[in-house]
């Protein structure tokens, strides 16, 4: 974990690029993550967990039809969640995390280890599904931490 938080970290620095993060599987572990270096204050301008879809819709106003039609687990609302938490903070990078960490909540289309990561900039978003395997402590752990190799990905792309 260290070893992409400091790669992030740095690259957020160099680049004097922002990020904001609505997270909802894991529960702020990615805004712990990105806050666990001294000086992340120039640079994590915001972290939501909407874990709930009444503040999914409430604080990061994603139209409660969008959830109801594709699920709150999509690539539809972690794109949202991103482009909100991007909006709200007017950071340079959105990240919105959603997914099934289990060991309930499965359906034959999403089972355990469904998660989708999103990142927002100005320009563009793009999301990836991700199918993780392992307990929920381990399928939250590897979202944060792919959701920090995107990010690395984003910044250097930028």
């Amino acid at each position: 974990m260290q070893n992409i938080a400091k790669q992030v970290h740095s690259a957020l620095l160099k680049s004097r690029k922002t990020v904001a993060v609505a997270e909802s599987c894991t529960g702020g572990l990615l805004s712990g993550m990105l806050s666990s270096l001294s000086g992340s204050s120039a640079y994590l301008l915001l972290g939501i967990v909407a874990y709930s879809n009444y503040a999914k819709t409430k604080l990061l106003k994603i139209p409660a039809s969008l959830i109801g039609h594709k699920g709150a687990v999509s690539a539809e609302v972690a794109s949202k969640m991103a482009q909100s938490a991007r909006r709200i903070a007017r950071a340079d990078f959105g990240i919105g995390i959603t997914g099934i960490a289990g060991p309930s909540g499965a359906t034959t289309t999403k089972p355990i280890g469904t998660v989708y990561i999103a990142i927002a900039t100005s320009k563009k978003t793009t999301c990836r599904r991700l199918q993780l395997r392992g307990s929920r402590s381990a399928i939250r752990t590897q979202s944060a931490l792919k959701a920090l190799q995107l990010l690395n990905a984003s910044i250097h792309s930028h």
